[in-house]
């Protein structure tokens, strides 16, 4: 793991428990995942303004949802060293992301964030 590796897995370590409140359920010797992420699609989609031109009108619900998208997207870019999203800006992410939680409404908002971010070619599915 490199210098920015460390700094990030230390920052995300000492950071995660103001996260969230629980973490996800998950097998035994799987890391506890935390935060908007472990969301459903659908609790997304509820606070999701229903087009991208009523996004100045979102609330601070939405808001918390594209925050916890900059930090996996910030943690992505410092671990691979690249741009997760191509030049995207964060707003047109989350109208992709929206849209893939309507065409997948059994995912989480995590999973949805993933599959946009493998869509762009810059993440390999394991």
């Amino acid at each position: 793991m490199n210098h920015s590796g460390k700094w990030l897995a230390m920052v995300l370590c000492s950071a995660a428990p103001l996260l969230a409140a629980e973490p996800a359920n998950l097998a035994p010797g799987v890391p506890a995942l935390w935060g908007y992420g472990m969301k459903s699609c659908g609790e997304f989609l509820a606070a999701a303004p229903p087009d991208a031109l009523s996004l100045p009108l979102a609330g601070e619900e939405y808001r918390r949802y594209q925050e916890w998208l900059a930090g996996l997207v910030t943690g992505l870019n410092l671990t691979t060293g690249r741009d997760v999203l191509r030049d995207a800006e964060l707003t047109a992410a989350m109208v992709r992301i929206r849209a893939l939680c309507a065409a997948h409404p059994d995912d989480d908002f995590f999973n949805a964030s993933v599959r946009l971010i493998r869509a762009l070619g810059q993440l390999k599915a394991q």
